[in-house]
């Protein structure tokens, strides 16, 4: 009956009489559909008999338990089906058991794209993950890159992964040995960013009790990240191109410039145009420019770093890694992610704390991902509250802010006419998933 059914949805089916038969015809098959009460053998056993590499099994039983099934799992079965069942489940079953083969094979080609990555350069890319064309481009050149001291502009939306590749360029490269300093130029005030780049003297300015090292000289033999490098206050611009000629900083209160071995990786989630940035100092840096793909752009990496995600971010929080459902998947898939990589990777957490631990379901995914776009309700015509209307206009408008400029922070805050860090602090208090 079985076969019938399945000849009839476009397989081709190979029957064997019972477990000890089936053992033998294996190779046969890409998937087996095996029964729990059989005999000379029942299921469990059969599973317990499978060699390495067998095909996935998916075990069936009219007098299952809930035990039985957990059994079944434990034991290696992908999947169990209680009969009597209808048609479409057994073929719904199948072809997700398909798609998630062709993960895998997936996964597999990207192994093999970073095992020819790590062939050339030493050791594959971490964290990047992708098989889009767009991808593999940005790998490509990066391994090209990496081992020489060349200066390279990362640029892209933000949480399109620019850090990850930064990283990657300096573990790749013969500075992996020496100091990785990473500033972002958004986050210091401009008051005290040019110390902290280039260093004081003790006495250069009020409060300067002691002498301090900047951050070029703490990368001293290694990499300095530059990140959102679009917002240097124009003075340091001027600073920073005399630093990537000469090769020598000059500390605050010092007379004396001081030779630093550094190589510079800079990044901007914001258009590096002038009069806001100097047009030398774009060429100067991106003497190699790699431009980021966003997420929307390649939505067939989705699965791929959903998977991903879900084992990694497992392992961290230290929980039971769940199955992805189908129609999760059509969600994320579908949905455009203006925080790109970073709001993907969040919204996969909170969908590990929250779900059963054996699989993620729609219920389990952020709000904003169903179409709530993470706004407040309307406000009541009959609430006059001057306090609770500004903040739901004050919301509403750090929302708007974020969604024009792709998720960065620096940038809406700017718009807002807000500092850096009173945005953080709104962000946190409106509850805000940014």
């Amino acid at each position: 009956m079985l076969g019938l059914m399945l000849g009839r949805a476009g397989y081709q089916v190979v029957a064997a009489a019972n477990g000890k038969e089936a053992l033998g015809r294996l190779g046969e098959a890409d998937v087996v559909l095996c029964d729990i009460r059989m005999p000379e053998m029942d299921g469990l056993a059969f599973l317990d008999a499978l060699p390495e590499g067998a095909p996935p099994v998916v075990m069936m039983s009219a007098y299952g338990t809930v035990d039985t099934a957990l059994q079944a799992m434990r034991r290696g079965a992908y999947d169990y089906v209680s009969k009597p069942f209808k048609s479409d489940e057994i073929v719904l079953t199948l072809r997700k058991l398909e798609e998630r083969e062709q993960l895998l094979t997936e996964r597999g080609r990207l192994a093999v794209e970073n095992a020819r990555l790590a062939e050339r350069t030493g050791e594959p890319v971490e964290g990047f993950v992708g098989r889009s064309p767009p991808v593999l481009d940005v790998l490509r050149i990066l391994s090209r890159v990496a081992p020489h001291d060349t200066t390279v502009l990362l640029t892209g939306e933000s949480g399109t992964g620019k850090e990850v590749l930064a990283r990657a360029l300096h573990q790749l490269s013969r500075r992996r040995d020496g100091p990785w300093v990473a500033v972002n130029c958004a986050a210091i005030p401009e008051s005290l960013l040019e110390g902290e780049l280039f260093g004081y003297n003790r006495g250069a300015f009020t409060g300067a009790v002691s002498a301090h090292p900047g951050l070029f000289e703490q990368a001293d033999g290694g990499t300095l990240f530059l990140d959102e490098i679009g917002d240097l206050p124009s003075a340091l611009q001027s600073k920073l191109l005399r630093v990537l000629e000469d090769g020598a900083v000059r500390r605050l209160g010092s007379r004396a410039p001081q030779r630093v071995d550094v190589r510079i990786v800079a990044a901007s989630a914001q258009p590096l145009t002038p009069p806001r940035f100097r047009e030398d100092l774009f060429y100067r840096l991106a003497v190699v420019h790699l431009q980021l793909p966003p997420l929307r752009e390649r939505p067939e990496d989705i699965p791929l770093l959903v998977e991903h995600l879900v084992g990694a971010q497992s392992r961290r929080l230290r929980l039971p890694s769940p199955q992805v459902a189908e129609e999760v998947m059509r969600v994320l898939v579908g949905h455009p992610w203006p925080g790109n990589v970073r709001q993907l990777e969040n919204a996969i957490e909170r969908a590990l704390l929250v779900c059963d631990g054996e699989a993620i379901r729609v219920e389990d995914l952020p709000r904003e991902l169903m179409g709530a776009l993470n706004s407040p309700a309307p406000p009541s015509e009959a609430d006059l509250s001057i306090p609770r209307q500004t903040a739901l206009l004050e919301r509403s408008l750090i929302l708007r802010a974020l969604a024009q400029h792709g998720g960065n922070k620096a940038a809406a805050s700017r718009s807002l006419e807000l500092s850096y860090k009173a945005l953080l602090y709104k962000i946190r208090d409106y509850g805000i998933e940014a």
